[in-house]
């Protein structure tokens, strides 16, 4: 993945864009909760492709951004469309591709056309933004061929520290239409539960392949951990996210932070 050179005649978003990229991609900030957080993400959602989407498999990556994600898989062998409502992102995003095949595809997803279905679709951190998380979960799936796959990647409701109120308990979600799709990870509605994901994806026709919970409050910084972060052993701040990713399910959803989930489509 290149790095592109900072320029001031940048458009705004191509310059926030690059702000992210510096604590991402470039090693601002190495130590801090949020690079520490998304290095846990890319991991986890990275490994869910190498083990569930064969390579050469046609993605979608939804809501991509500065297309992190869509470069990543590009560069692992896998052909990969950017979508994004920001089509001025798309030319940042090609300034920093190397290698690998990249269309893009901006748009609204759910207004995208559904004539040649893709092999996997990654929703990396989108879901807890949409006012209808189990309609736009059913629409996604249309874009899936069947045996297909979604890879998605959200903040966990069930952790202990969560303040957002949940999908389920809503008797109108439609109050929340006016400031869906928020970017930049700003505006988070409703944080997922287990219980709503399962039955979400059954509803859309999904089956739950795996469901992992990772991303304990000292890997994300959390508690005004932030501030010890800097001063452990990296193999030691690794070593807590993985006992913390082995405990029990009942203990371990309320401990971590964010999930990440396999669905397959299955009609």
């Amino acid at each position: 993945m290149k790095r592109p050179n900072y320029s001031r005649a940048w458009p705004e978003s191509w310059k926030l864009s690059h702000h992210y990229d510096q604590m991402e991609l470039y090693g601002a900030s190495p130590r801090s909760g949020y690079a520490h957080g998304y290095r846990v993400r890319a991991k986890h959602t990275l490994d869910c492709f190498e083990r569930f989407v064969p390579l050469g498999s046609r993605v979608l990556d939804v809501a991509a951004g500065q297309g992190n994600f869509t470069l990543n898989l590009a560069e692992r062998g896998y052909d990969v469309t950017w979508n994004d409502l920001r089509s001025d992102l798309a030319e940042y995003v090609e300034a920093k591709r190397e290698r690998g095949s990249v269309h893009y595809l901006p748009g609204n997803v759910l207004e995208l056309s559904r004539d040649r279905p893709f092999d996997a679709v990654l929703l990396g951190e989108v879901i807890e933004h949409v006012a209808h998380p189990d309609r736009f979960l059913e629409s996604v799936a249309t874009l899936v061929r069947p045996g297909g796959t979604i890879v998605l990647s959200t903040p966990n409701g069930a952790y202990v520290r969560n303040k957002l109120p949940r999908f389920s308990d809503c008797p109108d979600p439609s109050i929340f239409e006016s400031v869906q799709f928020k970017p930049d990870g700003d505006g988070h509605i409703f944080l997922l539960y287990a219980d709503e994901l399962r039955t979400f994806a059954r509803n859309a026709g999904l089956e739950l392949r795996e469901l992992k919970f990772y991303g304990n409050p000292l890997t994300n910084g959390y508690l005004k951990l932030g501030r010890v972060l800097p001063l452990l052993p990296e193999w030691w701040v690794e070593g807590v996210e993985r006992v913390t990713q082995r405990l029990p399910a009942v203990l371990s959803r309320k401990v971590n932070a964010a999930l990440v989930a396999v669905l397959r489509r299955v009609a």
